[in-house]
């Protein structure tokens, strides 16, 4: 039974010739090794439309090889003289490189094994001549191999000698591959290519449907990360593009998962993500991290709105700024995206049509991306229905979250009001799920600064997203439109105009209160932005933002207390008298959260007390343990929270010196009794 090829994971980097050894091994069980390995090859499927006959025919040599191996163990010799064992080591490597070279074609992708058609096709060549050697210098006198095999032995060295006179790549493929960089050159003069000749390009390379280009699609972004060249990389991008371009034009729609299944896979990666890939202002995955003047990092957008808003500090450590130059954290950023991929989470790996002097590196990527756009954006204009205007939005809705020159081309091709049409109620009652694809492409091109503008000017897309965010069809479409509520506020002039907004703070707030978990975390983000505007904090709190973040704190600490920070260091007076009842749950996550929490704690506790008065600081001094706490934060917590463990610390002190100095001023039993109830303990 042929075994497939996908059964292997497949590898980020291909070892190279001189990666391979040969296990220390008797000479016994040297041969049995040989024997496993060449039953494996021979045993793998051969590939099923490119380099056929030169995989076809390293299997049947290999299966022939076997029978030698097999021969050698019946025969039971335990001992074989140093060149035989050298040649059986040497041939060890070899299959280890033919089982690897049939793998890696097979797993990778077929676009790019179709570029590197001439390489892979040496590769198999120079394999049957390293075998072919071998053969011709092992002793094989000293083996007493029977006539059979000294026959097979012979065949295949005739076979080897006959594979190495005829042409390298079969015809076939050359054709294909001619093809293939001709439709990318006329894609480049924006030539748009014949769909009859797409289609028999792409079925002579397998990929006959829309699952199989997504396949595709995905393989050629791995092979984006295996790559070290921009060249390379670049040339990956606009097969991409061919492929996306190629899969809407011909095979439609994907298949659309459930919004539930979506929706579980999605709040399922925001809770998985590490801690150091999360920004500390916005708490959410670092698209592009950038390092600051002190050393911290923060996602690019977030620390950028910082600044921008008049900061002249570091959020973490509140140093000062000694310059505002942002430098990108290369290592960071290669290593969210390697996680990224293994989540398989869309990530902007490098922009495809980066320019160089103003002009595009890669413009027939560009231009690929620019048809598709067209063409899904045309087939929502003409639609029909709300089945095939939900064709066309889910399609776009994968497009835009692929990357930043996709997003700028669907929005400049008009798509913005074309999808505001789907974001009403009449929408939501017919086709829920048109109503969720058409809010979450918003959120998408969203995410690209010169969108949040068009979003916002554009006649009926702000107002279609706030009906969402208020009464969405599922929790996925009110959560998105949280998102997008939260992305379009990273301009500091939008987020002035969604915080005047009544329906928009009613509509998160109800979020955080009625919603699930996902739409809660999306809603809470929302509102973090939106709190770093001081007028917009009065607003929220005299909405009750403060009870509502206390209910959210046992189901989203981090984000729930982050905003209590916010709320409490802008909102004066009514802001710290609201926060009197929160504060028995910020001690316990002082006690018990996360590294973020606690920091964000102490900071909120260290307001409060200052703006409070002495009552609150009673209050905390009182709870059991609490100095404890503290300590245990100054030694553990972050550089932010330590210091802000150690304010607190010197407040709850000077609170309990002065409660000592009245105490020795009066003598009555009642004011004894106060001192020692209240009195904090200092551990010795």
């Amino acid at each position: 039974m042929a075994v497939s090829p996908q059964i292997f994971p497949p590898r980020k980097r291909r070892p190279s010739a001189g990666a391979f050894i040969s296990p220390t091994l008797s000479d016994l069980k040297l041969v049995e090794s040989l024997l496993i390995l060449s039953q494996e090859v021979s045993s793998m499927k051969p590939l099923q439309f490119l380099l056929q006959r030169s995989c076809l025919s390293i299997i049947r040599k290999v299966k022939l090889l076997s029978l030698f191996f097999e021969e050698l163990l019946a025969n039971q010799v335990s001992f074989f003289s140093p060149p035989t064992v050298l040649c059986f080591e040497e041939m060890y490597i070899v299959l280890q490189r033919m089982k690897t070279l049939i793998e890696d074609c097979y797993n990778g992708s077929k676009m790019w094994l179709l570029m590197q058609i001439e390489t892979a096709a040496n590769n198999f060549h120079e394999l049957t001549i390293d075998l072919s050697t071998l053969l011709d210098i092992m002793p094989l006198q000293e083996l007493h191999l029977s006539q059979d095999v000294e026959d097979v032995v012979v065949l295949i060295k005739k076979q080897c000698s006959k594979r190495t006179k005829g042409a390298l790549v079969d015809s076939k493929d050359d054709k294909i591959r001619l093809q293939v960089l001709t439709t990318l050159d006329q894609i480049k003069k924006e030539i748009v290519p014949d769909h009859l000749i797409l289609k028999q390009m792409f079925e002579s390379l397998g990929l006959r449907d829309s699952s199989a280009c997504k396949e595709e699609i995905e393989s050629l972004e791995e092979e984006i990360q295996n790559q070290t060249d921009q060249k390379s990389k670049h040339f990956a991008a606009a097969l991409i593009g061919l492929v996306r371009y190629t899969k809407c034009v011909l095979f439609g729609t994907s298949v659309q998962k459930s919004d539930s299944r979506r929706r579980r896979k999605k709040s399922a990666s925001d809770a998985n993500v590490p801690a150091d890939f999360r920004c500390p202002i916005s708490l959410e995955l670092m698209r592009n991290p950038v390092v600051v003047a002190t050393g911290q990092t923060y996602d690019r957008e977030s620390i950028s709105l910082w600044i921008e808003s008049g900061h002249n500090t570091c959020p973490k450590t509140g140093q000062n700024l000694a310059h505002t130059n942002l430098v990108t954290n290369t290592a960071l950023k290669n290593l969210i995206a390697l996680w990224c991929r293994e989540q398989r989470i869309p990530f902007d790996y490098a922009a495809s049509s980066e320019k160089v002097n103003g002009v595009v590196t890669n413009k027939a990527a560009l231009e690929a991306t620019k048809m598709t756009a067209s063409f899904l954006i045309n087939k929502l204009a003409t639609s029909q229905s709300m089945e095939a205007a939900n064709d066309a939005v889910y399609e776009l809705r994968s497009l835009s979250k692929t990357d930043s020159d996709s997003r700028a081309c669907i929005a400049e091709a008009g798509a913005i009001a074309l999808l505001a049409r789907h974001l009403g109620p009449d929408t939501a009652s017919r086709l829920p799920n048109l109503q969720v694809n058409a809010v979450t492409t918003i959120l998408n091109l969203s995410i690209l600064e010169a969108n949040k503008t068009r979003i916002m000017e554009t006649e009926g897309a702000l107002n279609g997203v706030i009906e969402v965010l208020r009464s969405g069809a599922t929790w996925e479409a009110k959560g998105n439109a949280a998102a997008t509520i939260f992305s379009l506020s990273g301009v500091h002039a939008h987020r002035k105009t969604l915080g005047r907004k009544t329906r928009v703070v009613k509509g998160l707030m109800d979020l955080v209160k009625g919603g699930p978990t996902s739409s809660k975390r999306d809603a809470l983000v929302a509102i973090l932005h939106l709190a770093g505007d001081r007028e917009t904090v009065g607003r929220l709190v005299e909405r009750g933002i403060v009870e509502i973040v206390a209910e959210a704190m046992d189901v989203l600490p981090e984000e729930s207390v982050t905003i209590l920070e916010a709320v409490v260091k802008r909102g004066g007076l009514t802001a710290i008298v609201a926060a009197y009842n929160t504060i028995k749950k910020l001690c316990i996550l002082l006690r018990e959260g996360s590294d973020t929490s606690r920091e964000s704690a102490a900071a909120t506790l260290v307001t409060v007390c200052r703006k409070g008065g002495s009552e609150m600081v009673a209050d905390i001094a009182a709870l059991p343990g609490i100095e404890r706490v503290i300590w245990e934060l100054m030694e553990s917590g972050t550089a932010r929270a330590r210091r802000k463990a150690a304010a607190l610390l010197r407040i709850l002190r000077r609170w309990a010196a002065g409660l000592d100095a009245r105490s020795f001023s009066t003598t009555t039993t009642t004011t004894t009794t106060v001192m020692t109830n209240s009195r904090i303990v200092l551990p010795s």
